[in-house]
């Protein structure tokens, strides 16, 4: 028999409703029983667990008592921990994978049994990518159940961590390179200030033409970076929907000299 363990229902904005997760509307459509406690899974004589972006340690006691595998979205040991997919796309990786692993106690430390390589698009989003690597991760699973886990090998390499993103981590320092302030945007809810108030930016390119001013300078849609310049595409400024870069230039007017960031 099976179940499915996931988080508690969440608010998604302030005024609404506690809401499934994905994972549980999806087990609830399909009639599977579905459980908060990690330690229910081991109540419905199941032989093996499988764990996807869980982001809870899983106590001892339940892995002495039931094998478990995490289909991890990096190829580890590089990118262990909560936000491989963002940690991958800013630090300008080109390639990055999914691994089927073996669950022990510590952070995405266990052995491997086997990986497979993803290419990173130049403008792809963290979205995008996770779709693509959910697709191939299940892909693993399943030629994995179907052909047996085999024996893991144990993590080579450096490891690095990633570590959960903090808004720091996508506010957008227009002294820094254009291309670096692409893959924040390309991570989704970057932001800037303009005129005191934060402004998201959710879809920039990186342009071939060097705006004037200093660093956050407008130009039309272009701003000025630390090196070369970023075009807007895509804005949300605070308390209002997303809209096309162009239209919130034509309701802010920047002044001779107004820049983003102040």
């Amino acid at each position: 028999m099976a179940i499915v363990i996931t988080r508690v229902d969440k608010r998604r904005g302030r005024n609404e409703p506690p809401r499934p997760t994905p994972v549980k509307a999806a087990a609830q459509e399909l009639g599977l029983p579905i459980s908060e406690r990690v330690e229910d899974s081991l109540e419905v004589g199941a032989s093996l667990g499988v764990v996807v972006a869980f982001g809870r340690i899983i106590k001892s006691d339940v892995l002495d008592a039931l094998e478990m595998v995490n289909v991890h979205f990096s190829l580890l040991p590089r990118w262990r921990g909560a936000a491989p997919v963002e940690r991958a796309i800013l630090a300008g990786d080109a390639v990055t994978g999914v691994c089927l692993m073996a669950i022990d106690e510590g952070l995405d430390t266990g052995p491997v049994y086997r990986c497979s390589e993803v290419s990173i698009g130049t403008d792809e989003t963290a979205d995008e990518l996770r779709g693509r690597l959910a697709h191939e991760g299940a892909s693993i699973l399943v030629r994995a159940l179907e052909e047996g886990l085999g024996s893991p090998r144990a993590q080579q390499g450096e490891a690095t961590y990633a570590a959960k993103l903090e808004p720091e981590d996508v506010h957008l320092q227009w002294t820094r390179p254009a291309v670096e302030l692409h893959r924040m945007v390309r991570v989704g809810r970057a932001w800037t200030t303009w005129r005191g108030k934060r402004l998201l930016v959710l879809a920039s390119q990186v342009a071939p033409g060097v705006a004037g001013g200093g660093p956050g300078s407008l130009d039309g849609d272009l701003v000025r970076t630390g090196a070369g310049s970023l075009r807007l595409l895509t804005v949300q400024p605070e308390g209002r929907r997303p809209l096309a870069a162009s239209d919130w230039l034509r309701g802010a007017r920047p002044a001779a000299g107004e820049v983003l960031g102040s």
